[in-house]
């Protein structure tokens, strides 16, 4: 009977409150920053959005056409990449990008202004997005706008033109300044900045030098950063919007943030339903490694290594003695090593090492004879080190890299390494100890396990959470009323003087009161006198 009841209650639940699903949207896409690594997040992105029957029309700086998504994509490829590199590399004295570990942490924030207004100008100046802008049709178009969180802000015009909500996605995580853009206050007492090797435990000089990065972030991009994303939005849809709002209230608008991030690799801080964190969704089950590599990693007795400093920092560009320092240590391992080299003829290469142009990172991650990863601590590839339970050796030369590897040595399963200060010595124990130590491994598996329990895989919640906002047209419900609020009442700063007024207007009350009584005591004495 109780069983017939509960089905009878689940039925007329689903009759009176139906959800409505979401079929075949249209969906406008703008990621234009030519970053290599950004992409393992937004073509997997994209590949889910079309398995689940949605069609996508993604302006992209780099071709996904190799991945056969079918009719249902459609790509306004921008031509040629910008290479953004070179602008960094000029405007800093850098030979190659090792030199950048030599950066102030207020550089990188000036090198982000650089890339971000550049890239997103050589964007909008190609005639297909200039004809996306222009078109005559607007109304019905799309469905939804999506967009990358990362120093694209005078794209989000966009979604302004189609009238259609915005989901953003990151492909750094969190960054601080997000919190602004969603209504809440990131405290710098325990949330790091981003660009620091900071954990959320700081001490009072690590929380000052945190407190002066976040607050010179902030002003830079308020008076320096925004005042040439508002140029470049105004320019390009100026003469279809006529007056283009700030991207800092563009920015605000936003409905959904996708992060790639997922505890335990992102320290505990306050959120909003509307932060979702997908982190690890380019993680796909293994594939079958090609032959040479699988039987170079299965003949590893001992483990095998493998070391990739990422799609940015080549391998190839390191200073050449440093290049034998590593082949030196290497030759002297009982382990093999695997090593993305993007230039094969390497002299002199030790029997046990082994070098590809490219390699299939996270395939290899997952094979059960590697034993340590060597990385620039980049995120997508500390998160597969972390998924495959690989304890790693870091070498972080910029931007959250570093902030990366310290979290993943406070939480005991890395080293990390200056990479400037690397010695024979050094290296030879650092991997000693990651190869021998079993802590290291013991914790990571720890890690791993946490990384990957979740109510849902990440790729299912990002489409939920796109699906969401398209149902609730936009999921205005989700906007915190801390966006509504003047700058000094978000920070209570006229509660604060309002109570701070009482106490001193009861003194000077008070003070008024026993002046004037004592001045007629004094009149009444004299006039006694008198």
């Amino acid at each position: 009977m109780h069983f017939i009841l509960l089905a009878y209650l689940l039925l007329a639940g689903n009759l009176f409150y139906p959800i409505r699903s979401v079929d075949g949207a249209k969906i406008l896409a703008a990621y234009s920053f030519p970053g290599k690594s950004h992409y393992m997040m937004h073509k997997t992105l994209v590949r889910e959005l079309i398995e689940n029957g949605h069609q996508v029309t993604m302006i992209t700086a780099r071709s996904l056409e190799s991945e056969n998504l079918g009719s249902n994509y459609t790509e306004i490829l921008i031509e040629p990449v910008y290479d953004f590199w070179h602008d960094v590399k000029l405007d800093f004295g850098a030979l190659h990008l090792f030199e950048l570990t030599r950066l102030r942490n207020t550089d990188f924030v000036k090198m982000l202004d650089i890339i971000g207004v550049k890239t997103t100008e050589h964007a909008l100046k190609q005639p297909k997005v200039q004809a996306l802008i222009h078109a005559k049709q607007t109304e019905g178009v799309f469905d939804l706008f999506m967009a990358e969180q990362f120093y694209q802000e005078a794209l989000l015009p966009l979604a302004r033109v189609y009238k259609v909500p915005v989901v953003t996605t990151s492909t750094l995580a969190y960054e601080n300044h997000m919190s602004q853009i969603m209504g809440l206050i990131t405290p710098w007492s325990f949330v790091p900045h981003g660009f620091l090797p900071f954990t959320d435990r700081m001490s009072f000089w690590e929380r000052l030098r945190n407190s002066y990065t976040s607050l010179h972030e902030d002003l830079y991009r308020l008076l320096v950063y925004f005042p040439k994303m508002d140029a470049v939005a105004q320019e390009f849809f100026g003469p279809v919007l006529g007056e283009v709002p700030k991207v800092r209230q563009l920015e605000k608008e936003t409905s959904v943030m996708l992060l790639n991030s997922h505890a335990p690799l992102t320290t505990a801080r306050p959120t909003v339903d509307a932060f979702v964190s997908v982190g690890g969704m380019h993680i796909y089950p293994p594939k079958a490694l090609p032959e040479d590599l699988q039987q170079f990693l299965d003949e590893a007795k001992e483990g095998a290594i493998y070391f990739s400093l990422g799609s940015n920092v080549q391998s190839k560009d390191m200073p050449p003695e440093m290049l034998q320092l590593f082949l030196q240590v290497f030759g002297s391992l009982r382990q093999r090593v695997l090593w993305k080299f993007e230039d094969e003829s390497v002299s002199k290469l030790p029997e046990n090492v082994m070098v590809r142009k490219w390699l299939p990172q996270a395939d290899i991650l997952a094979h059960r004879n590697i034993k340590v990863f060597i990385t620039h601590g980049g995120l997508f590839g500390t998160q597969e080190g972390v998924h495959y339970a690989v304890p790693l050796l870091g070498f972080p030369i910029y931007s959250d890299q570093h902030l990366n590897m310290n979290k993943a040595v406070w939480g005991g399963y890395a080293i990390s390494l200056h990479f400037q200060s690397i010695t024979e010595e050094i290296l030879r124990h650092s991997l000693d100890q990651l190869l021998h130590n079993a802590t290291y491994k013991e914790n990571i598996q720890r890690v791993s396990n946490i990384f990957r329990d979740r109510p849902m895989e990440a790729r299912k919640t990002a489409i939920y959470w796109i699906e969401y906002v398209i149902r609730h047209r936009g999921a205005p419900h989700m906007r915190s009323a801390g966006l509504d609020l003047n700058w000094f009442q978000f920070y209570l700063l006229d509660v604060i003087a309002f109570v701070a007024f009482i106490p001193v207007a009861g003194i000077l009350i008070l003070r008024l009161v026993i002046k004037l009584l004592w001045d007629n005591v004094k009149k009444t004495k004299k006039a006694k006198k008198h």
